[in-house]
């Protein structure tokens, strides 16, 4: 199975730690074709946008969302990169799993939230302890269907 995983990286890379942990359990249902986005390394300036462009990104990442057979978004930290990737599967008609954590004191988007329909595009809302368990919940849900 091929993974996309969502999370921010220009938006701000606070969340990074989290990554990290989403994207270990994720390797464990398929590859992860964004695994990028949980590298400590990786500052919220993005990959070095003069070696590629950042339309050679762009379409990179396109081609990865149009492969990955599932996506998931880590979307407390607001992105408008991970706003577009949304966007663009929800067109695609990909499974798609937004995870928010309500305990960071924000709202998430109505456009994000407004967007679910149980059917291909799922919000849950999650804390830190319990993500593993979510994301398990999810690919058994995937499997059934």
């Amino acid at each position: 199975m091929k993974i996309y995983f969502c999370g921010s990286i220009r938006g701000g890379r606070d969340d990074v730690h989290l990554y990290q942990k989403i994207v270990r359990k994720l390797l464990s249902y398929g590859t992860v074709l964004t695994e990028h986005v949980a590298n400590t390394d990786l500052s919220d300036a993005g990959e070095d946008s003069t070696a590629k462009g950042d339309q050679a990104i762009h379409d990179r990442d396109v081609d990865w969302l149009r492969q990955s057979d599932v996506i998931v978004a880590e979307v407390t930290q607001p992105s408008l990169g991970v706003g577009y990737e949304l966007g663009r599967v929800v067109d695609m008609k990909k499974k798609v799993l937004c995870l928010f954590r309500p305990s960071s004191g924000r709202i998430l988007s109505a456009m994000i939230r407004g967007a679910a329909d149980s059917q291909h595009f799922m919000v849950r809302d999650y804390n830190e302890e319990e993500v593993e368990k979510v994301l398990d919940q999810f690919f058994s849900s995937l499997s059934r269907t």
